[in-house]
């Protein structure tokens, strides 16, 4: 059966989902802008440095010159090999749904989110810096939602760039079974072209033509021909190993073309089991065009990856299949939602089977309602186009649907389906914040609400005690633009206090705890008898629960009561309060009274137990590491170890990358904030930096006393 649907403009096989991701500051925005602008969607290129850029839509990104929120782009490309691909997919132009994401680790829910819904990714890399701690984690994220990708080292033409090296580390610090398809000719200033390794040709880009728009394809000369021909006869042997078509024709010693190579390369790096690398410059306009063929010929269509996997909301054991095809029922996965201040409320959705049109209804199976579709939208960064019908793998927006969140499958009327959604991490730092006049508390709480929903990483809560309005984000920087967009966009004027850090609390050694409420003030009173275990869980795995409990010494009836106990003992420790993590619990013994127990008795009685099993095994409070990496000339060196030194960081190790030298180093979060300002006076303005979460580690003694005394003051 034909997936396609005779409405759609372009097929499914010649249909592109893709997201650009890497470290801040290795050139993705100015990349998008590259393909925007070759692939004719617009007609003069933006700088990020300019505050121009199409994706860096925001006046929080044009000011500091980093993207924030993933942009999304759609556009139309229509490759140089076009007549050898016609026989593989007949039709027209490809078209190809990008997302910008951000680069910064305070933003990482936005690449999270991305890539969940994405076919396959560029992921760039700096041709100085080479494999940094946030293109470490973008690709780690890329690994667990299996996506593949193609890499392009970009800033070729940068003083110390150099493609050998950021080759070599793709391979050794990612794992990555890398081979190189487009090898720049010359570096920094010489930066000429690309050697295309597949075709054994040179391809050449007009000094005349600024926009590099002008290239020239002609045959290899010396000292080229061998580079091209070591790195054709390592990609075919690459390939072979892992393609079963084009291994046997190696082995027969049978001649492969290039088409079939070609094929070879997609098919293994669609099985993510080839990363095809790229070399080029974004900025100057050379390689974008050839990086562009090298999506459509090596990443997937939505037909090229397995069917995405659901469950059945009532038997979650249950697995539904959702086949890409417009003739199957309409299922999506809402992946990000945005507050317009022209249309309202958006709802970015990927469409994984079946066909929505304006005005139909949506089923979410969440909330266990259907809703209209008012209106459908195309984005274009922040510009609309409203489209009739969104198709089978498409990308856009809808307007209308109000009970909705970051994760909802969104489905046809009956079609009861829940698709994974992505994971998000914990936000690590806490700040209060207040309005400054009565007028704004109102406007403070709508606002916040609207912030929370479009940004799973961003909580808000009340403070029981002291009745604060307590916001929580991944970073100085993630807190910094809400208060921001606060001003800007909800016109709200508020006040903040100082960061606070999201510490935990666990246990050390096991240890029993007994819980008891007896209550007796006439009439009916309250009974619970509690008896557990408790022990040090594995990093990681929270809190699990062991019922062991014979002989119905605590009734069937009240174990859940129990277990909810315990689980809302875990939200205070016993130290200062934090959230309590990693604990192993056994339900042993207890008793119960015929008259007086219930399970609100129960409940209060699993928590004593709790506290004094808490106790018993010498709580110790954790605090948040963050792997910390900064380059810096090798003049500072010193004096950038000693200050980490001061606040009490680990250097992990060192390494040299031309003139500068790369500190690797895990210090406290407590100790980090400020770290932008101080660094640049160490260095003269010369160092930069990246903080990504590590992990927990206990905090040394003479730090909890001042935790403790913060917190209860």
């Amino acid at each position: 059966m034909n997936p396609n649907s005779p409405d759609r403009q372009y097929t499914l096989e010649r249909t592109r989902n893709i997201g650009i991701a890497a470290h801040i500051d290795a050139g993705k925005t100015t990349l998008t802008e590259r393909i925007l602008f070759y692939t004719g969607m617009i007609h003069k290129i933006g700088e990020v440095h300019d505050g121009g850029a199409t994706t860096d839509w925001m006046e929080q990104e044009r000011e500091r010159g980093i993207t924030i929120t993933s942009a999304a782009v759609t556009t139309e490309w229509w490759q140089h090999d076009e007549a050898e691909m016609l026989k593989l997919f007949p039709g027209v132009k490809h078209r190809i749904n990008i997302i910008d994401t951000p680069g910064h680790v305070d933003f990482t829910a936005e690449v999270e989110r991305s890539l969940r819904v994405l076919d396959g990714a560029i992921v760039v890399f700096c041709g100085v810096a080479g494999v940094q701690p946030q293109s470490e984690t973008v690709w780690r994220q890329a690994t667990k939602y299996h996506v593949p990708r193609i890499v392009f080292v970009n800033k070729m033409d940068r003083t110390g760039a150099n493609f050998d090296n950021v080759f070599s580390e793709v391979q050794e610090k990612l794992g990555a079974n890398a081979v190189r398809i487009l090898i720049p000719i010359g570096a920094e200033d010489q930066l000429v072209g690309q050697i295309d390794v597949v075709n054994q040709k040179a391809i050449y880009y007009s000094d005349d033509d600024k926009f590099g728009s002008t290239y020239t394809v002609k045959d290899l000369t010396d000292p080229l021909v061998q580079l091209a021909q070591d790195a054709y006869q390592a990609l075919l042997n690459a390939v072979a190993d892992v393609d079963d078509e084009v291994g046997e024709k190696f082995l027969n010693e049978e001649a492969i073309s290039a088409t079939e190579l070609k094929q070879g390369i997609r098919r293994a790096t669609i099985a993510n089991k080839l990363v095809p690398v790229a070399g080029g410059s974004a900025f100057k306009n050379k390689g974008v065009q050839y990086l562009l063929d090298a999506v459509l010929d090596y990443l997937p269509s939505p037909l090229d990856i397995p069917a995405a996997v659901g469950m059945d909301p009532d038997d979650e054991s249950r697995q539904i299949l959702v086949q890409t095809s417009d003739s199957e029922k309409f299922v999506s996965l809402a992946f990000k939602l945005w507050a317009d201040k022209f249309v309202g409320k958006l709802v970015f959705f990927r469409v994984y089977s079946g066909v929505i049109k304006k005005g139909d209804t949506i089923y979410n199976p969440r909330t266990r309602r259907s809703e209209r579709v008012g209106r459908l939208i195309r984005i274009q960064a922040n510009e609309h186009k409203d489209i009739d019908a969104c198709y089978s793998g498409d990308i856009a927006a809808m307007v209308g649907i109000k009970n909705v969140t970051t994760g909802d499958t969104l489905a046809a009327d009956g079609k009861d389906v829940v698709l994974e959604p992505p994971t998000f991490p914990e936000p690590v730092i806490s700040m209060a914040v207040e309005p400054r006049t009565v007028a704004d508390q109102e406007k403070l709480a709508i606002a916040l609400g609207r912030l929370s929903e479009e940004d799973p990483t961003f909580m808000v809560k009340t403070d029981e005690e002291t009745g604060q309005t307590i916001i929580s984000g991944m970073g100085e920087l993630h807190l910094e633009i809400i208060i921001d967009r606060l001003r800007r966009e909800f016109k709200v004027e508020a006040n903040t206090g100082a960061p606070q850090i999201a510490y935990r609390e666990t246990i050390t050694q096991a240890a029993g705890g007994e819980g008891k409420l007896v209550k007796q003030s006439g009439g009916r009173g309250q009974y619970g008898h509690v008896i557990i275990a408790l022990k040090p869980n594995e990093k990681g795995k929270g809190l699990t629960i062991d019922n062991k409990v014979v002989g119905g010494t605590i009734p069937k009836e009240y174990i859940n009561a129990v277990y909810k106990g315990i689980q809302e003992s875990m939200s205070n420790g016993i130290i200062a309060g934090y959230p309590v993590i990693d604990v192993h619990v056994e339900i042993l013994d207890g008793s119960y009274h015929e008259v007086d127990s219930n399970e609100n008795a129960f409940t209060m009685a699993a928590i004593f137990a709790m506290k004094d099993g808490f106790k018993k095994a010498k709580s110790i409070l954790l605090e948040p590491i963050m792997a910390v990496e900064v380059s810096t000339p090798d003049d500072y060196q010193g004096d950038v170890m000693g200050d980490l030194s001061r606040r009490r960081g680990h250097i992990q190790n060192t390494e040299s990358k031309g003139k500068l030298s790369i500190v690797h180093a895990n210090v406290p979060l407590k100790e980090m904030f400020g770290y932008s300002t101080a660094v640049r006076t160490l260095s003269s303005g010369r160092a930069s930096y990246a903080m990504t979460p590590s992990h927990f580690e206990q905090v040394p003694n003479n730090i909890v006393e001042e935790i403790v005394s913060d917190r209860i003051g």
